[in-house]
């Protein structure tokens, strides 16, 4: 993955949550502070701020960037593990302007370690990590069975709508939701939501063109 690529992966995210902030609000308000959706779209609003003003040259640049700011303007919980998360994949990628599809896979893996680490949730948790723990896996698994990469994308990215779509029927045990126990059973979590959308947006940059 090029430099553009990694910006412009942001930039679609940006734009995803953006377009969905009123659905994300929506389903957070049934389960948690009715937030998320303004929360996730203002701290990506600032994070393609900074990465249009910041010098081209370094992935790993870019990725503590965006953790930075996503910490610092995303409310909740959110921030700080999208942020930190950042951060983490940030350390785990080269300095330089492009890296090799494994060693994206590679952060991305650092990233979700990081999640694991701070939120403790695991698949059935009714957060985000439904999605990313099954998509980790997927693109570790898929990666070196030699499929190519656009095709790859896309694949995942269906799957992890459908990951997501799959925590309307579970009772949350982390977070927020977790105090509304079997009332949480019904919604859709939006952390897992927004999660899809960042695995729509990579299909967006980096599938069929």
């Amino acid at each position: 993955m090029q430099q553009e690529d990694f910006r412009e992966l942001w930039q679609r995210f940006g734009e995803l949550i953006h377009a969905n902030r009123a659905l994300l609000n929506e389903l957070d308000a049934a389960i948690g502070d009715a937030d998320h959706g303004s929360n996730m779209d203002r701290g990506l609003a600032k994070a393609v701020e900074v990465l249009n003003a910041a010098p081209e040259g370094s992935l790993r640049a870019d990725a503590k960037a965006i953790g930075m700011t996503l910490m610092s303007t995303v409310g909740g919980a959110s921030g700080a593990l999208w942020g930190s998360g950042m951060l983490k994949f940030a350390a785990a990628l080269p300095d330089a302007p492009e890296v090799s599809w494994a060693d994206f896979v590679g952060a991305i893996g650092a990233f979700v370690e990081a999640l694991a680490q701070r939120g403790k949730a695991v698949v059935g948790d009714k957060t985000m990590m439904d999605v990313f723990l099954p998509a980790l896996a997927e693109l570790q698994a898929k990666g070196s069975d030699g499929e190519p990469v656009s095709s790859l994308v896309v694949a995942l990215a269906h799957q992890a709508r459908a990951w997501s779509d799959a925590t309307l029927d579970v009772v949350a045990k982390r977070g927020r939701a977790a105090y509304l126990g079997e009332r949480s059973v019904g919604h859709i979590d939006p952390g897992s939501v927004s999660a899809a959308l960042w695995f729509e947006a990579l299909a967006r940059v980096m599938g069929p063109q």
